[in-house]
């Protein structure tokens, strides 16, 4: 039961800093502009936005919602919320009682945290304002920062704040999955909090996330989702795209060992640059299927792979969204896995992974495997997500999410033309729930690999650093 003196108590500390808190976050102009980048990453403008210890409302005016709701117990902040952005809803209520009849794409919890009386509570009053793909977007300050905090409180260069809940990762993970939320994705920012020419970009953007280092960063941040009922179930559609390239011999394959999912599946073949007779093999195969499958067929205006998928998604009506490479080196036969995992819930972008079971032999050559190895760490790493396998060609995303993933797809512009990562990249960014689906690898029984490994190996890696850039150092 809340103890109604201190409730009091923290109403009057927070309403007495309430008209010199604006002062305080131009003051500390570096940290606050780093918080504010932290959470437009996630949250992209347009978004229906609910923040709780909203404050003076800044933080929740520069994400630019297309609704937002501010909630803080302290009047007078809200008093001067409400003046600043009246665009902006905002409501004087405790957190883990509020009442508010509405759902939100992202919710913020911003340096608050540690204020709450009971953290499980409010998060438990929460689940009523979510739908199921919205992200809670935590951030906290390193308790091992608390005597250094301190120490500037005293020295009059950070505003003083009352002693709060001592929160690790660890310790919000698990708070939250008591309340039946789970964790996308977590990490560190901010090795040096003040913004110093040279001094800051070194440790913020190259420091603070080497290994040990990252343990020592101000900030800590979460993003989580709630555990919801599955998204899909068996009434729902698949489309599968199937880029074909010098492919000739494993179109009829194709079609006839793709099994029928959900309340049905359509295959859609995209062509572009053979020099065999893939099209007109494609043709000749929906000709002869077309009263048992539905297929449909394109050639490509664009080249490479990437632009061969979008291109197909863009054709299909299937409520889910399928990548089947045409050299069925991952088997037709193992799709159903894919669409187990995302009916059920168990992620929102399901990656294919050949690293689990054993390789067929000339499957994939040395030199392959030890590349994708090195990219599954290097995206490990970079995305804060754990990767086996990024570059099997089987990927599977709802026709919804993939429409947010495109018209977002300028943070990163069009620079994949495999499209592996441009999936990836963006699926990250978007803190959708990543699984991997283990699957039997197979070796080629007609044609050659369109791959160059060297070539493309060099690309792939420069799609890295350039990611790096937009996702890790930011």
């Amino acid at each position: 039961m809340k103890n109604s003196n201190d409730i009091k108590s923290g109403i009057e500390y927070f309403d007495s800093i309430a008209y010199t808190r604006n002062a305080w976050i131009k003051r500390n102009n570096y940290y606050n502009r780093k918080i504010r980048e932290l959470h437009a990453f996630h949250a992209p403008e347009g978004s229906r936005i609910l923040e709780i210890g909203c404050g003076t409302g800044e933080l929740l005016a520069s994400l630019r919602p297309s609704f937002g709701l501010g909630i803080d117990y302290s009047p007078k902040m809200i008093e001067i919320a409400s003046s600043k952005f009246p665009e902006i809803e905002f409501i004087a209520a405790d957190a883990d009682d509020f009442e508010y009849d509405g759902l939100f794409d992202f919710i913020i919890i911003s340096d608050t945290a540690g204020y709450f009386d009971d953290i499980a509570a409010v998060f438990a009053n929460l689940k009523k304002n979510c739908h199921s793909g919205t992200r809670l977007i935590v951030n906290f300050h390193n308790y091992l920062w608390e005597p250094f905090l301190r120490l500037l409180e005293s020295l009059g260069m950070k505003m003083r704040q009352p002693f709060s809940s001592w929160l690790n990762i660890e310790d919000m993970t698990n708070i939250l999955n008591l309340e039946d939320y789970e964790v996308i994705r977590s990490g560190g920012r901010l090795l040096f909090p003040m913004g110093l020419p040279l001094i800051a970009p070194f440790f913020n953007s190259f420091a603070a996330h080497l290994p040990l280092l990252d343990k020592l960063n101000l900030v800590n941040y979460i993003v989580a989702k709630p555990v919801a009922i599955p998204p899909f179930d068996s009434e729902h559609s698949v489309s599968v795209v199937i880029p074909a390239r010098n492919e000739s011999g494993n179109i009829e394959e194709a079609v006839k060992r793709t099994p029928e999912m959900g309340s049905g599946t359509e295959i859609i073949f995209v062509e572009g640059g053979s020099s065999d007779d893939t099209y007109a093999e494609i043709e000749r195969v929906a000709e002869k299927y077309k009263n048992k499958r539905k297929i449909l067929h394109a050639k490509q205006e664009g080249t490479g792979k990437g632009d061969a998928v979008r291109k197909g998604f863009s054709m299909a009506s299937g409520d889910i969204l399928m990548i089947l490479d045409a050299d069925l080196t991952v088997p037709p036969e193992d799709l159903p896995k894919f669409f187990k995992a995302i009916s059920s819930g168990k992620g929102e972008f399901i990656n294919g992974t050949r690293l689990v079971y054993p390789l067929e032999k000339e499957s994939m050559r040395p030199l392959n495997i030890l590349a994708n190895k090195f990219f599954s760490l290097m995206f490990t790493w970079l995305l804060d997500q754990r990767f086996k396998d990024t570059l099997c060609g089987t990927k599977v995303i709802s026709a919804e999410n993939y429409a947010k993933l495109a018209e977002n797809r300028s943070y990163f512009g069009d620079f994949d033309p495999f499209g592996d990562f441009d999936l990836l990249f963006g699926a990250s960014k978007m803190s959708l729930k990543i699984v991997e689906v283990p699957v039997r690898y197979q070796a080629r029984v007609y044609g050659e690999t369109n791959i160059s490994r060297f070539a493309h190996g060099w690309l792939l890696l420069k799609m890295c650093f350039y990611a790096m850039r937009k996702i890790k150092f930011l």
